[in-house]
């Protein structure tokens, strides 16, 4: 995937030039501009037909991702299309085939259309890990690049066999599919005591990218400010 970044790491725009008849996928609703470029929505699953719904359903259903992505090709060389997430942060490429990745809820922006995910079964002492909590995870497949996304910025952490890791459940964005985790409270009960909550606990040899602001946490400090409309007025 040929791209470029622009506009900082706080707000970035992600470029992405194709070849005539290359195409990528593209998180739906990303797309802020293109040019010489034809997108179409598609079910987000690798099956045609039938078992591709019901595949996009339960994508849908388990991870909280929508039911359909969008197919950008290029009508000519050196068509463009630019992407951008829903919310303010960093935007990172991971190489995957030799290295394979889990993500959690919202990572993924864009990717080569080799490249894929699919949703891993998950023990039911991991149910609660992720933005939308669940049984599944989502875990790439096939052979090229990926373009991830955070809020605010991106940080990549090294687990090793003798030193293990634990991270806030809501900062986790993606990590090495190889690695081993459970989840766990950070200290009191359910974290009462300390102000912290779930973590998780990652063990073995490999990379977590972790994002250095948390969504829920914002949503919170912002609620006093929100004036809601009384129904009766």
């Amino acid at each position: 995937m040929k791209y470029e970044l622009s506009g900082g790491n706080t707000c970035p725009l992600a470029t992405v030039t194709l070849d005539k008849g290359e195409s990528i996928k593209v998180e739906n609703g990303a797309m802020v501009y293109m040019k010489d470029v034809t997108i179409a929505g598609k079910m987000n699953s690798s099956k045609k037909g039938l078992g591709g719904l019901l595949g996009a359903i339960g994508r849908s259903l388990t991870s909280g991702e929508s039911m359909f992505i969008t197919q950008a090709t290029g009508d000519a060389d050196g068509g463009q299309i630019g992407v951008a997430p829903a919310i303010p942060g960093e935007i990172v490429k991971l190489s995957v085939g030799k290295q394979q990745y889990c993500l959690n809820t919202g990572a993924f922006l864009a990717s080569d259309d080799s490249v894929s995910y699919k949703m891993r079964s998950q023990k039911l002492s991991k149910a609660a890990f992720g933005g939308t909590g669940g049984f599944f995870v989502m875990e790439t497949e096939g052979e090229g690049d990926m373009l991830v996304n955070a809020f605010g910025d991106l940080v990549e952490l090294t687990v090793t066999s003798d030193k293990p890791l634990s991270i806030d459940n809501e900062h986790v964005i993606a990590w090495d599919a190889n690695l081993d985790y459970d989840i766990k409270v950070a200290s009191g009960i359910f974290g009462f005591t300390s102000g912290e909550g779930l973590v998780n606990h990652f063990t073995g040899d490999g990379k977590v990218l972790i994002q250095t602001r948390n969504l829920h946490s914002l949503a919170e400090a912002l609620q006093p400010f929100i004036v809601e409309k009384n129904s009766n007025s």
